[in-house]
This record gives structure tokens, C-alpha cells and sequence, in this order.
């Protein structure tokens, strides 16, 4: 799990970013380093197995309030963690393995599947994933700039 290069990279506490490997362009992101591990908004969560190995079926919604770009996703189970949510709530989750393109690197996390409806980001980015090369300053937004425009009309204009 190495970033493209070995020096840091500033980043806002909220950034656009991409998901290749998901066939998702863009999603904005909440770059938080209170929390460990990464978490995706996941839906239609089934887990299943391929070759003997515990496999997991779900949804990912890149938008806030639409459904367009769904995009139906297969991945290998990387493992199951017990996660405190912000509210103090504890729940198993799945973890799957991601790449991240974040202000034009890449970097492999470890990404809990989990309903983000309520939640103001589709996506958070945790530690262990900014550790890979990021330096988040807080008081700053969207320092890799923002997404096209017309991408963030699918996002009702909440870029």
C-alpha cells in the first residue's frame, strides 16, 4: 500500500476524488484523520463466495440524492471490522480493498462498506489512507480543485 511518490501532498478537509477500479469519476470525499480506516456508501450488500473465498456484491451512489452513475460492484472480502460510528455505535462491517485517486495520486485503502445516506459525504477518507503521502489542512476546501461542472449538477450544485 504505497503512494505514488514519497513526498506529502496538502489536502482539504474535503476534496473530489475517484475510484477506478469501481468505475466511479468522481465523488467527493471528507478527509478524516480521527477516523482509522476509510468508509464507502455501499447499498444492496451481498456477500457470497467465489473459488472458496468470501466474495461481496454491492452498490455504490457517487451522488447525494440521485441514483445516476450506480454503478453494481464485485470484490474479494479483505476482512471484517467491529467500527464505532461518530454516533458511538458498533457495528461489524466488510472491508474491501480500493484504490483512490486523490489530488492526482493513488493509493490502495482499506474501505468499510457501509449506508451513508445520512451522512453529508458519499465517501471518507481515513487515516491509514492519508498516511500514504497526504497532509490535511483543515481550513482549507477542494485544494485539488473541483469537479466538472457538469458533474457536480448531478450532485444538486453541492459542490
Amino acid at each position: 500500500m504505497k503512494s505514488s511518490s514519497h513526498s506529502s501532498t496538502i489536502a482539504g478537509w474535503r476534496e473530489w476524488a475517484s475510484l477506478p477500479g469501481l468505475g466511479v469519476a468522481w465523488i467527493k470525499v471528507k478527509l478524516d484523520t480521527g477516523a482509522r480506516s476509510s468508509a464507502l456508501h455501499a447499498f444492496d450488500l451481498e456477500e457470497f463466495e467465489r473459488d472458496g473465498e468470501p466474495w461481496v456484491r454491492f452498490g455504490v451512489r457517487p451522488w447525494q440524492g440521485s441514483d445516476e452513475d450506480d454503478v453494481r460492484v464485485e470484490l474479494p472480502v479483505h476482512d471484517r471490522r467491529l467500527v464505532r460510528s461518530s454516533s458511538g455505535h458498533t457495528a461489524e462491517r466488510i472491508v474491501v480493498l480500493l484504490d483512490v485517486v486523490l489530488l492526482g495520486r493513488t493509493v490502495t485503502a482499506e474501505v468499510t462498506l457501509t449506508n451513508r445516506d445520512e451522512m453529508g459525504f458519499r465517501m471518507l477518507v481515513g487515516r491509514e489512507a492519508l498516511r500514504q503521502g497526504f497532509v490535511v489542512d483543515s481550513g482549507r476546501s477542494f485544494v485539488g480543485g473541483r469537479a466538472p461542472k457538469h458533474a457536480r449538477r448531478r450532485n444538486r450544485g453541492r459542490a
